[in-house]
């Protein structure tokens, strides 16, 4: 994927692989190796900073559950918003330095994760210049906008980007699916409508009617609704026996391209500090686009 892709979307998702070249790697200094320890996650540092980022994102959504639990916040508010504040900084830092060891922080900024990040620390820090916030009840939810820090996750941990590729590439499969099962429910919803609709019936309209059809298909039963004839529960006893097997289709789906994704090759985040070129293999010495003398690279 080249740059030119990446321009026509800069709010999707960015692979890891090809962070380098879409932000821009620094040339040498200090803003270089910071790139490499935040955005290379092949050598030591990189992991390390990965690991530790997870283990700070986990803590601070734990942080804010127990802020919402009103026994443990009345007895422990103090440390629960000392905490918060810790973690706010924290990642303050670290949005602040990956700006700042890009060449494009714009761009960076722009990008899907970088919206994520910010999302991460602004709701503290509106709460703190706008203090009325507590007062009103439907803004509070903009704390709630902390729990994005969840999706910093996706960023870190190869098991995300497995799962995301397996859902785009079997996107067309599901959404065939999906249409089936809505023709399946709509029929049924309106044969019920036609068998169980009257004038004190609770199957009162077909949009009625379809959704009891899917509370059956999916298996749920809520029992708001109950069908009173025998044909209409026949239908239903039916549209539950297909519901079981209906449901394991996209599992299915979603599980060969999980399958063929973890055998595809793995690309890794090596990258020219000339041409920006990534995946560029752990043994090489030249790189393969502008055949420039590329540094050492370890691991370990």
């Amino acid at each position: 994927m080249n740059k030119k892709e990446h321009k026509s979307s800069p709010t999707r998702p960015i692979a890891k692989t090809d962070l380098a070249a879409y932000f821009g790697k620094p040339g040498s200094g200090f803003r270089d190796r910071l790139f490499v320890i935040i955005f290379e996650a092949e050598t030591r540092a990189g992991r390390w900073f990965d690991f530790s980022l997870i283990a700070a994102i986990l803590l601070s959504v734990a942080v804010v559950m127990l802020d919402s639990v009103s026994s443990i916040s009345s007895r422990h508010a103090a440390a629960l918003n000392a905490l918060e504040w810790f973690f706010t900084v924290a990642f303050t830092i670290e949005y602040i330095a990956r700006l700042a060891c890009v060449k494009h922080p714009v761009r960076y900024a722009r990008s899907f994760y970088g919206v994520v990040d910010l999302l991460a620390i602004l709701p503290t820090y509106a709460a703190f210049f706008i203090p009325g916030l507590h007062a009103l009840v439907d803004l509070r939810l903009l704390r709630l906008l902390r729990m994005f820090r969840l999706l910093k996750l996706a960023a870190y941990v190869e098991e995300y980007s497995l799962l995301g590729s397996a859902l785009l590439a079997s996107r067309r499969k599901i959404v065939i699916f999906l249409s089936v099962v809505a023709i399946v429910v709509v029929v049924n919803g309106t044969l019920l409508y036609v068998i169980e609709g009257g004038p004190n019936s609770p199957f009162s309209s077909i949009p009625t009617s379809v959704y009891f059809a899917i509370t059956a298909v999916t298996t749920v039963g809520f029992g708001d609704i109950t069908p009173q004839t025998d044909l209409g529960r026949a239908i239903t006893s039916i549209t539950m026996l297909v519901g079981w097997s209906v449901l394991a289709v996209p599992t299915g789906i979603i599980t060969s391209e999980m399958t063929a994704q973890r055998f595809a090759p793995k690309p890794n985040t090596r990258t020219c500090p000339e041409c920006l070129t990534t995946g560029l293999e752990e043994n090489a010495k030249f790189c393969r686009n502008c055949g420039v003398r590329l540094p050492f690279f370890s691991r370990n």
